[in-house]
């Protein structure tokens, strides 16, 4: 693997909550799924999250986000990644989606949620100088990648769990 593509966002139009990963690695963008590798526990954090049992296959999954008006995406559009790690991006060859459109055509959300350092770091360092929309909350989750075993699976539940409580409900 070297140059890799991200895909078209998960998004509707009433999305409030965006959460961005880095860019999709081998498994996924064999899939041609978000977050498709076995052992990321990303679905299995969501589908706990909005309390809607397991999900079944990729349709279930992207309209489970949709009915929640959670939205889905990458911080990065393209770049030479060598492998399937986050590290081995190539920082000189990376560039970002659009954020400043998509923004405006989903005027509701107030709130990116990182998943994982990778994405927070690229989006602050490549992305947020240039935005324009200073009323939407940043907050960096641990990582759902495998790559990210220190945290147990409850450990990373309760620190996602923000984005279903308190003032960051998707249900506002």
């Amino acid at each position: 693997m070297s140059d890799i593509q991200s895909f078209p966002p998960i998004a509707g139009p009433n999305a409030r909550i965006l959460i961005l990963g880095s860019i999709p690695g081998k498994a996924s963008l064999d899939a041609g799924e978000y977050y498709a590798h076995p052992r990321n526990q990303f679905w299995p954090i969501i589908a706990e999250l909005l309390q809607c049992g397991p999900l079944p296959d990729y349709a279930s999954k992207t309209q489970a986000l949709l009915d929640a008006n959670i939205a889905v995406w990458d911080v990065m559009q393209s770049c030479f990644r060598p492998g399937s790690l986050d590290a081995a991006i190539e920082k000189r060859s990376i560039i970002v989606n659009d954020f400043q459109g998509f923004l405006a055509d989903h005027p509701r959300i107030r709130y990116i949620f990182f998943n994982g350092a990778t994405a927070e770091q690229a989006f602050k360092r490549l992305v947020l100088p240039g935005l324009t929309k200073p009323d939407i909350c940043l907050q960096r989750l641990p990582s759902t990648s495998p790559a990210h075993a220190a945290w147990s699976l409850q450990q990373k539940l309760q620190s996602w769990s923000v984005i279903t409580s308190g003032s960051n409900s998707v249900y506002i």
